[in-house]
């Protein structure tokens, strides 16, 4: 689910840090949509005052970087120029790679300023919460000021005024951004123009964090009072079947329960559900805020412990800390009459509790198996009540 807003196009710098790290792994960094949408409005007023398209076109990025892209297509008319570039997402697994992204420029009359346009399979905003206003077209504040930046740099090369309207466009834009969080945050009509550095870092977990804090905005924006962070659409779908929730109360966590908790922590909402697999829930239960099996592990033997409180001998116990799976684990208590699952979602609880701080956020806990069945939960409880 990357590509849209803002889950496409995970960034850092490019050098020292997550970028020399990149060098080690050998993994290939690619350019945002951003980078790719500036290009091509270089190179497109470029040729609108000159008469000739740089191919390729030099941009400076937000960092220093000089990156030079290819054209892929351009178009020269009276009053307009086009101009394509293909986004390259390098090694990470972004849906916008390959993507063609367009930029038409047409000249304004002077004093008239940059305006941007949404053409097709670019999205336009249609609910509050986001950094554009409702009815822009959703190209992302900093992207706009690269593009801003420069026409200006273009026109006083050449001798141009500097006021145009930038229309960018993106092919199969409408039909990718399916595939993102753009309809549930409102954007609707296709992608978000997105990034803040231009540079694409492969499997960096930035973009989606970044997409749970405009879910969290855009939901208090509505006037949610209650919103559910899910570690995957099984887990949403119970949320929504036991709480009759919207859909744009809905956060996708995936395995990020820690950004959704400390964001709700300075962005507090009344109610925050969290629900997911078991295993993935232990884990939250044990103290870990990066779920991923990467990153964390499922704990039997603090599974074993819990059993132990929960009323489980010594046998059950010593099964429970030599299960094959998370999962079997809960199968193991429910069979002898321990509930081991509410356990698990009662320490998740107060691991949420423990990282909110004290903010006014009340949360409760489901736990559920693959098949989607509840096996575990925890009833709501808020920081007076710790």
């Amino acid at each position: 689910m990357r590509g849209g807003w803002p889950v496409a196009e995970p960034e850092t710098r490019a050098s020292g840090g997550r970028g020399a790290q990149l060098e080690r792994t050998g993994l290939r960094p690619g350019w945002t949509t951003g980078a790719c949408a500036t290009a091509a409005t270089t190179a497109a007023y470029t040729a609108l005052l000159s008469g000739e398209f740089p191919d390729p076109v030099t941009i400076a990025l937000p960092k220093g970087q000089r990156p030079a892209f290819a054209l892929a297509a351009e178009e020269l008319g009276a009053d307009r120029a086009m101009a394509a570039v293909v986004k390259d997402a390098g090694d990470d697994p972004d849906v916008t790679h390959g993507a063609l992204v367009r930029a038409t420029v047409r000249a304004l009359p002077p004093g008239r300023g940059v305006v941007f346009r949404a053409g097709p399979g670019v999205g336009t905003v249609t609910r509050p919460g986001l950094p554009l206003a409702v009815g822009e077209p959703a190209i992302n504040p900093v992207p706009r000021q690269m593009m801003s930046d420069h026409i200006a740099e273009v026109a006083a090369r050449h001798g141009g005024s500097g006021d145009v309207e930038i229309e960018i466009s993106v092919d199969h834009g409408e039909e990718i951004a399916r595939s993102t969080w753009n309809p549930r945050l409102g954007i609707l009509g296709g992608l978000s123009i997105l990034g803040t550095t231009g540079i694409v870092v492969p499997y960096s977990c930035s973009a989606w964090i970044d997409s749970i804090r405009r879910g969290v905005d855009v939901a208090r924006a509505a006037g949610r009072r209650h919103v559910a962070g899910c570690t995957g659409s099984t887990s949403e779908k119970v949320a929504v079947a036991e709480h009759g929730l919207p859909e744009d109360a809905l956060l996708d966590m995936g395995d990020f329960a820690g950004a959704v908790l400390k964001y709700l922590r300075r962005h507090p909402v009344d109610r925050l559900t969290v629900a997911g697999g078991f295993a993935k829930l232990s884990k939250l239960a044990a103290g870990h805020l990066d779920l991923h099996s990467s990153r964390s592990q499922v704990d039997k033997a603090y599974l074993a412990d819990l059993a132990r409180r929960g009323g489980a001998d010594e046998e059950l116990a010593a099964a429970v800390a030599a299960a094959n799976t998370g999962l079997e684990t809960v199968q193991l208590c429910a069979a002898r009459g321990v509930p081991l699952g509410d356990l698990v979602a009662a320490a998740a609880r107060d691991t949420a509790l423990g990282v909110l701080r004290g903010a006014p956020v009340a949360v409760d806990v489901i736990c559920i198996d693959r098949a989607g069945t509840i096996v575990g939960r925890a009833a709501s409880r808020g920081p007076r009540e710790v």
